[in-house]
Formats: C-alpha cells, sequence, structure tokens
C-alpha cells in the first residue's frame, strides 16, 4: 500500500511530507471531502502554497475543512494513468490535475464521474480534453495559463534582446512537445534557425547545455515543461554558464537567477485553481464553470545576471520588462 503523502510548505523551505496513519485517514476522510491532487513531476512548493491559498481564501483550510491526497509522478509520465486510477479509487471529491498536458489524459480516462480540475499550459480545446472554454462539458473545468502557446511571443523577445542572433537553441522534453510547432514556424518568418536539444533528466540537462555552450547557437529557449519548472535552480545556472542570453518560460527561473522571463503568473492560476475546487466542493458542476486564462502576462528581466554575461540590454528591451531583478 502506498504512503499517503500531505505536502506542508513552511516559509520558502521546500515541501516536506508527513504520512498519516491509515486509521486517521478513514476517520478523516469520513468527516471531510479528500481533494486528489496528481501532478507528472515533483513537488512545486510555491504554486502548492498558492493553490493551498486559494482553498483557505474560499473557505477551506486543509486538515480542517478539506484533506488533499498528492500522487508525484517524479517525471515518469508513464505512472500517470495508475496514480489516477489509485486516486478514483479512493473516491476523492475532485481531482485536479497538474503539471503539463500528461496529468489530464490520465485523469479523464480515469473517470468520466469525479470532477476534474485542469491546470494546463497548453490550450484544453486543441488537446481534446473539454468541447469549448466557454462551456467544456462533462466532468472537466480547470486554468489554462497558455505558457506552452508563447513560445513564439519568447522568440520575438529574443530578437529585441540579441537581434543579431541567428541561431536560436531549444531545451525541451522530448516527451512535452506542444507549442514547438508554433515556434518553428515564428522562426521561420523571422528568418531564424531553430536548433533543438532535448533533455528529460538532469543529466540530459547537464549535456544538452554543454553542447550549447559549443555550438554555434547566439541565444537559448527554454521550453515549458513540468519536470524543467522542477529544476527551476539547476537549469537557470546551466543558462547563464553557456554565456548565452537564455528566455524562460516561468517565473521560477528568473528568481533562480535566469536572464529573462516571459509568461503568465502561473502561481496565481494554481490559486485559481483552489478556488475552482471550492466551487466544486459546495455543489458547482464542471460544466458551469469556464476554463480559466491569464489576462496579464509578464516580462521579468534579471540585470544582475545580464551583468554576468556582459549582456548590454538594450534600453528598448529594459522599457519592455515589467519588472527589473536588480
Amino acid at each position: 500500500m502506498r504512503r499517503r503523502e500531505f505536502i506542508s510548505l513552511i516559509g520558502g523551505a521546500a515541501a516536506s511530507v508527513v504520512s498519516w496513519p491509515v486509521a486517521a485517514q478513514a476517520q478523516q476522510s469520513a468527516t471531510i471531502p479528500v481533494v486528489g491532487f496528481l501532478h507528472s513531476a515533483t513537488p512545486e512548493p510555491s504554486r502548492i502554497a498558492a493553490f493551498r491559498k486559494g482553498l483557505s481564501d474560499a473557505g477551506f483550510i486543509e486538515g480542517k475543512d478539506v484533506a488533499i491526497e498528492h500522487r508525484w509522478a517524479q517525471g515518469n509520465y508513464a505512472r500517470l494513468p495508475e496514480l489516477a486510477q489509485d486516486l478514483v479509487g479512493r473516491n476523492v471529491a475532485v481531482i485536479v490535475a497538474a503539471g503539463g498536458i500528461a496529468s489530464a489524459p490520465a485523469a479523464k480516462a480515469a473517470t468520466d464521474r469525479i470532477p476534474i480540475v485542469l491546470v494546463i499550459g497548453s490550450d484544453p480545446v486543441a488537446d481534446g480534453l473539454v468541447k469549448s472554454l466557454a462551456r467544456p462539458e462533462g466532468n472537466i473545468t480547470g486554468v489554462s495559463f497558455l505558457t506552452q502557446a508563447l513560445g513564439a511571443k519568447r522568440l520575438g523577445f529574443l530578437n529585441v534582446l540579441v537581434p543579431h542572433a541567428t541561431d536560436i537553441a531549444i531545451v525541451l522534453n522530448p516527451n512535452n512537445r506542444a507549442g514547438t510547432t508554433e515556434v518553428q514556424a515564428a522562426a521561420k518568418l523571422a528568418k531564424k534557425t531553430i536548433h533543438v536539444f532535448e533533455a528529460r533528466t538532469a543529466q540530459e540537462l547537464e549535456s544538452a547545455f554543454d553542447a550549447i555552450a559549443r555550438g554555434q547557437a547566439g541565444a537559448v529557449m527554454v521550453h515549458s515543461d513540468p519536470f524543467f519548472t522542477s529544476r527551476a535552480a539547476q537549469i537557470s545556472a546551466l543558462g547563464t554558464k553557456t554565456n548565452k542570453p537564455t528566455i524562460y518560460p516561468s517565473r521560477e527561473y528568473a528568481e533562480a537567477g535566469g536572464l529573462v522571463f516571459y509568461g503568465a503568473d502561473v502561481r496565481d492560476e494554481y490559486r485559481k485553481a483552489g478556488d475552482y475546487v471550492a466551487r466544486l466542493l459546495r455543489g458547482a458542476k464542471p460544466a458551469d464553470l469556464p476554463i480559466s486564462q491569464p489576462t496579464k502576462f509578464e516580462l521579468v528581466l534579471n540585470l544582475k545576471t545580464a551583468k554576468t554575461l556582459g549582456l548590454n540590454v538594450p534600453d528598448s528591451f529594459q522599457l519592455l520588462a515589467d519588472e527589473v531583478i536588480e
């Protein structure tokens, strides 16, 4: 029998796992609803904290009004169907499918009865998960923060930052290529050449960035992927080590020392997911909750890293930035 894991965040420290006695869990489940949290990678403390905040702001305090059962695939996407079935077997009240496109199909295949809240960076209509954003139908709703659809926009920002870079390296997880077709199309229009470097493990990330450092690319783009986000500090350091301007898909990278981030505030999207779960626990139907999408996108520049790279950031780029980290 697997341990049931509850992730609790203390300050900014990494999440710690607390094992609850089986008897206590059975008693708790009988009195308060249980939310299943399915994720394709590893715990992301700040995002889990934001999800909990969405729940608590809506009146559901973990351990008092609601319990959360986490299932982490640790980057092994093949485990997701089994983990989703496990949550269904435990008859949870709601399933949150987070951490990229892989979790959502696993949850959808596991149940058409239990409400599912998506937390994904792609278009759920294009992915075949829902019929429409306004009226998703069935048992699925959630949030889409569109990070995978912003690759072409990030390429445009790289063009402003380093306009003479004609060769662009893109680092991606071969298990997650969503949005790369749009990047290739945008690169063709901008007369840029894309060089793809694949990585699905920490060691492969090291090898990919080593190859980029030796190669001809003048700039680097890191593709959106939950495994990559869980390694944000490592990837940001590797990006700086290449001595080439690198743009990232999540704020975590810029905070860890990455040069540039462009995208939505994913933590706020996780907070919204917590609010959606609370609505469902109060009786709302998934089909009546439109898929939420972000209305604000941020461009964040880490000027300290730019100085480390010896990069003269154009004034035009600094004026575009919503935030400059000194």
